[in-house]
């Protein structure tokens, strides 16, 4: 937990007025019980009552200091711990927004929600407990032992056992209680997971009737975290009766043994008092420390889930160096060679081949032949593992990852969409677009006829996801978007599989018209999307297996020709 309150730094004058505050408002609660003991021994049992109102005021005006330092100290404690918590969050944000889809694969999106959410909000809270209580309690219990030992140092000896006692209960139940704590953020992980794929897949759970099992998968992810936080719970419910029942003994002790000593004459009845009163002090002062283990080992387990996302180093980053091209964005591949971390195999193997500007190259395979591993390597979404990729002339991994990604705009297979108004969609790939511009981007995506018919038309709020659109509305929407930003480079990944063969066609030729000085990459299923390309490349098992026209390909490449067969018929390739 130390390790990411360097992002306290900022606030080290509000801690170091805080640590004052805190202190003089120990320094006045340590004080009051000594006036107590004079009031009783000077005042009470002397008659005195000029004396029992002057130290009286005294109390009052100590009461109103020690108020006022606990009212500064807390406002202090607060604004310190939220703008902590602010800090933390956009500190993992920026770290998060820098990975690599390695890292992103590494963790997974639902433990990073849970980290940049829940982990911080424990940290962000255990960090307002320390500020006020974890500087007020060893102080109360030192300042209480010495003010106790001034009293009557043969009663301290009450203490000296009653302490140990109290802090071997509170170091038993923290032993068991961290790694339970550990155990429900990776418990409230695989509730969030299971939580974010039922939602997500509400329609496919229903048309196959899994709803029950779905139900079912939830209940038993949330009944593991309830059972863990019922066990916790049942140490601090032991933890509190328990240090009751210390605190209770040890008052009892003390009075005890303070008669005796009264009897005796060794000992004054006001003393007795604010030992007493010291007792009590020392041991509220362990015990708020043994509170704060309700809150601490969860906030550990919490505050090294963040530090693990905060030391990530990403696997892609900007070259010390960069090289800038201003070369016409010619894509070439030069003996590509790339498998995902942790595989065996090869997803692309010997890639070679050059898309240039004014054409369209297109990539044709089945399932798993590495089409859209190969788009993805473009922008530096990954890194290869041998040989290079150039933009311009320029090896990728030269350039800076802002400036090589601001030539290219992608089309991904999933059309992801934005909670927000059209306008705003379409704006993700360039903010500053004009509404001719939209529209124009709009028109050549085919999507203006359906975005005029929304209500609101522009301004029509979309819902997460593009969930109130059909399945080729989204896919038009996220091709109009990308044709916003007007690049050097477009790629698209299988994004024409929702539209009907006459919007795929008139959406291609539009294309053709619109992207004469771009280069334009297409991963597509159907032949009809890539009959008419410039250049064709058939995938298999991660290698590039033929090459050439539609017509070429026919006469060389086997593996076309049975693609072709399997859409078109025996007759159609003939």
């Amino acid at each position: 937990m130390l390790k990411i309150f360097r992002f306290l730094q900022p606030w080290r004058w509000s801690i170091a007025l805080l640590m004052v505050l805190v202190f003089f408002q120990v320094l006045a609660d340590l004080f009051l019980p000594t006036l107590m003991a004079d009031i009783i021994d000077q005042g009470v049992l002397r008659g005195d009552t000029d004396y029992i109102l002057r130290i009286g005021g005294y109390m009052l005006l100590i009461t109103v200091l020690s108020i006022s330092c606990a009212v500064v100290s807390s406002w202090i404690s607060a604004r310190v711990a939220s703008g902590f918590g602010r800090n933390l969050r956009n500190a993992v944000f920026s770290k998060v927004s820098g990975f690599s889809l390695h890292e992103f694969d590494q963790f997974g999106s639902s433990t990073l929600i849970t980290r940049a959410t829940n982990d911080i909000t424990q940290v962000q809270m255990v960090t307002i407990v320390i500020a006020r209580m974890l500087l007020m309690a060893p102080m109360m219990a030192l300042g209480g032992i010495i003010m106790a030992y001034s009293k009557d140092p043969q009663l301290t000896w009450v203490l000296a056992v009653a302490v140990p006692v109290l802090i071997a209960l509170v170091l038993f139940i923290a032993n068991k209680a961290i790694p339970l704590y550990a155990s429900i953020q990776i418990k409230i992980d695989r509730l969030n997971v299971t939580l974010r794929e039922t939602l997500g897949g509400v329609r496919v759970i229903r048309a196959f009737n899994r709803v029950d099992h779905e139900q079912q998968r939830f209940h038993s992810a949330s009944h593991e975290l309830a059972d863990t936080y019922i066990e916790v719970n049942r140490l601090m419910a032991f933890m509190m009766p328990g240090l009751m029942l210390i605190m209770n003994l040890t008052s009892l002790a003390v009075l005890w043994f303070g008669f005796i000593r009264i009897e005796a004459g060794t000992l004054q009845l006001g003393s007795l008092i604010a030992f007493t009163q010291y007792a009590m002090q020392i041991l509220f002062g362990f015990m708020m420390m043994s509170m704060m283990f309700n809150i601490l080992p969860r906030a550990q387990a919490a505050a090294v889930r963040i530090d693990e996302v905060l030391q990530m180093q990403p696997g892609i980053v900007d070259p010390t160096e960069p090289q800038r091209s201003i070369a016409p964005a010619v894509v070439e591949f030069k003996g590509v060679n790339f498998r995902y971390p942790g595989a065996e195999v090869l997803a692309l193997k010997d890639i070679s081949f050059r898309a240039e500007p004014g054409k369209v190259t297109a990539i044709i395979g089945s399932t798993g032949a590495g089409k859209s591993t190969l788009v993805r390597m473009i922008p530096r979404f990954y890194d290869v593992e041998s040989g290079h990729i150039e933009v311009g002339g320029v090896v990728t991994s030269k350039y800076v990852q802002a400036e090589l990604r601001e030539r290219i705009a992608y089309v991904p297979q999933q059309s992801t969409l934005f909670s927000g108004s059209v306008r705003r969609n379409l704006l993700v790939a360039n903010a500053a677009a004009n509404d001719s511009q939209l529209e124009h981007a709009a028109s050549t995506a085919q999507a203006l006829p359906f975005i005029k018919e929304l209500e609101g038309v522009w301004e029509h709020d979309l819902q997460q996801g593009g969930r109130n659109l059909s399945g080729g509305q989204k896919q038009r929407l996220a091709i109009a978007r990308a044709l916003t930003r007007n690049a050097e480079i477009y790629l698209f990944d299988d994004c024409f599989s929702a539209l009907d063969f006459a919007t795929d066609a008139k959406l291609r030729a539009a294309l053709k018209r619109e992207g004469r000085d771009a280069t334009i990459i297409i991963v597509a299923q159907r032949i009809g999307t890539v009959m008419d390309a410039d250049q064709i490349l058939v995938m298999d098992e991660g290698m590039i297996v033929g090459r050439g026209t539609h017509q070429e390909l026919l006469q060389t490449c086997q593996t076309y020709q049975e693609i072709v067969a399997s859409q078109l018929g025996v007759e159609d390739v003939a």
